[in-house]
């Protein structure tokens, strides 16, 4: 009996790591944000609003200013301090920090329609995203766009599974537009520009690194994710909505988040503890017999 067990233990060993490898092999990791992950909004130049813009987190612009708040009600707004430029170094780092081996390349195809779990996915041409895109599981999400991002009006990013906001991020090598009516949910990440359009709402944060923000009648919601992959904000401050707001207060968070947990790391888990209790029996039986 005694040989046998130890004749299982190594393949309950082998089987934990096969089933932990493909969660670490090829896993996204954390681009970390830095003091970047304290805006909701950041600039690489002005920042331009028109309409009833509502952010709830602080908003950041180089001296070239912020104007259109009011209309718009945001956070504490820092424009072109220490603070700010700091924010902006911080940008730079994450967003080369993003730059991590490729798990999926869809270059050429449209993300509406895609059930993805976390990892790394590569589109070296101007991604069109059109539809509904779906993020399953918990984990970090990195999307390397190689020139503009752009979303067709109405798309939607959807979250289930333990997916959070906290943990997508989009690495745009030139600018983002965010279509109208779309709701968007990550970090976006821009070289340049960012625009959203009439009516887009974003459940992250939109961070250029070298030119303008554009809004327009939009509503931005700074994340703060315990539980998260990825280093931990806190909530931003309350923002009261402002005169004419056409849009939720909130942009939702998954009820999945505390219902699911997923299969492959469950399978470890269990196959993990199973190793354990024979290695704590083996380890018995030698003393009683010693």
């Amino acid at each position: 009996m005694n040989k046998l067990r130890r004749l299982l233990l190594p393949l309950f060993l082998a089987t934990l790591v096969g089933a932990i490898w493909p969660l670490t092999a090829m896993a996204a990791t954390d681009p970390n944000l830095g003091t970047a992950g304290n805006f909701a909004v950041l600039s690489g130049a002005g920042m331009t609003n028109t309409g009833p813009t509502w952010i709830t987190g602080a908003i950041g612009a180089s001296s070239a200013g912020i104007t259109g708040f009011p209309p718009g009600t945001a956070g504490p707004q820092h424009v072109g301090d220490s603070t700010y430029t700091t924010a902006e170094t911080d940008l730079v780092t994450a967003y080369n920090n993003a730059t991590q081996p490729t798990t999926t390349d869809y270059t050429g195809v449209n993300l509406g329609g895609l059930t993805l779990g976390p990892g790394v996915y590569n589109q070296t041409t101007a991604p069109t995203l059109t539809g509904t895109l779906t993020l399953n599981g918990l984990g970090v999400y990195i999307f390397r766009e190689g020139s503009t991002l752009v979303t067709a009006s109405g798309s939607r990013v959807v979250l289930i599974g333990g997916a959070q906001p906290c943990d997508v991020f989009w690495q745009v090598g030139s600018s983002a537009t965010i279509g109208t009516s779309t709701t968007f949910i990550g970090n976006i990440m821009a070289t340049a520009s960012i625009q959203m359009q009439t009516g887009a709402t974003l459940n992250g944060r939109a961070l250029a690194r070298t030119a303008a923000v554009t809004l327009d009648t939009n509503r931005i919601i700074q994340p703060s994710c315990a539980g998260s992959a990825t280093r931990f904000y806190p909530v931003p401050g309350y923002v009261a909505p402002p005169t004419g707001n056409i849009l939720p207060a909130t942009l939702g968070v998954p009820s999945e988040l505390m219902a699911e947990i997923p299969w492959l790391l469950l399978i470890a888990v269990g196959s993990g503890g199973s190793a354990l209790v024979l290695v704590i029996n083996s380890r018995r039986r030698r003393r009683r017999n010693a």
